[in-house]
């Protein structure tokens, strides 16, 4: 066994922005997001009352069916969103990884470019701290890498639904307090 061929040892950077030059972007892969249920709920049912008062006035209207509509395990099961490991050599000369969430322009970042990343420590501390910022030193961009979110997971149909339940909900609400 050759003792000259040894794996550098990977750290997780603890400082909040560190500088350094990229080694290698590794394989992407999907993590969901978790969806908390009291909020998950409070939407659809706001939304239900909606559909109920359309329900309603379809059956008055002899209308057609009620669409694609997700069902709640499809709902509770959060976006996925793209998890790219990113290997670099900070300024003192150790190899790190972080992960960057979401997704850049393909010519945003290569191996060698130059680096400086603002950093965010992630709830379970045995993940590498994740993305927030990269300013390409070599190239002079500003990159923010963007997600999905548990809004943009649920949609503005279901959202807009929601919105109009709660009015409907407070409108019943005023009405039976003046009765």
């Amino acid at each position: 066994m050759n003792s000259d061929l040894h794996a550098p040892r990977i750290t997780h950077p603890t400082a909040r922005i560190v500088t350094g030059r990229v080694v290698r972007l590794l394989e992407g892969y999907p993590r969901e997001v978790r969806v908390g249920q009291p909020v998950l709920v409070a939407v659809l049912v706001a939304a239900g009352v909606t559909r109920m008062l359309m329900a309603l006035l379809q059956q008055l209207a002899a209308a057609g069916s009620g669409g694609g509509r997700r069902t709640l395990k499809e709902l509770r099961n959060g976006p996925e969103f793209l998890v790219t490991p990113v290997r670099l050599r900070d300024s003192a000369g150790r190899m790190c990884e972080v992960e960057l969430h979401g997704h850049l322009p393909q010519s945003a970042l290569h191996p060698a470019d130059h680096v400086q990343l603002t950093l965010r420590r992630q709830r379970d501390s045995e993940l590498p701290p994740k993305i927030e910022r990269i300013v390409n030193l070599t190239t002079g961009q500003v990159l923010t890498p963007r997600t999905a979110t548990l809004w943009s997971h649920l949609g503005p149909p279901l959202l807009l639904q929601a919105g109009l339940g709660l009015l409907l909900l407070a409108a019943v609400a005023a009405c039976s307090s003046l009765v």
